[in-house]
């Protein structure tokens, strides 16, 4: 057993973890942030992207001591302690961005990295930033209309 330090979600954590864990474990078994999902656990699909010290992450890929000292972001830090969405996860729902939302997660992480360092992409950059992650139900279309929706929302002043 090893400890490691990482703050999750804006909230610092000391747990102890096994050597050969990996991150997805640690955030799903140790945590219970049950956003983060597994599809293929070959960092193909992206559904268990977060944001880690600002980059985007397949955490099936990281080793759980390979997050020692860094921010991580998951869905579940992205709400609002009040209960609003963040803009991404609302223009996701306005524009019909979701079916079964197994890829949601990791792809609305996707976005925001790519927000976070590129404001108003687009939409073939909002393609490239999208492209770890597969969704099978939507065609894409309806996500990209919605990364372009928060792009704005964003713009005008909401987070």
């Amino acid at each position: 057993m090893k400890e490691i330090n990482l703050t999750v979600n804006g909230k610092k954590h000391r747990i102890k973890i096994d050597e050969n864990m990996r991150l997805i474990d640690l955030l799903r078994e140790k945590l219970n942030l049950l956003g983060t999902k597994e599809g293929c656990g070959e960092g193909e699909c992206g559904a268990c992207s977060i944001i880690m010290d600002g980059e985007v992450v397949t955490s099936c890929l990281v080793m759980a001591f390979q997050a020692e000292s860094a921010d991580i972001i998951t869905i579940e830090g992205l709400e609002k302690e009040d209960g609003t969405l963040h803009p991404i996860q609302q223009a996701f729902l306005d524009e019909g961005a979701t079916q079964c939302g197994f890829c949601t997660p990791g792809m609305i992480l996707s976005a925001k990295a790519l927000l976070d360092k590129n404001p108003r992409p687009t939409r073939v950059e909002i393609k490239e930033g999208i492209s770890g992650n597969l969704c099978r139900c939507t065609g894409y279309n309806k996500i990209v209309d919605a990364i372009e929706k928060a792009a704005i929302l964003l713009e005008k002043g909401g987070n």
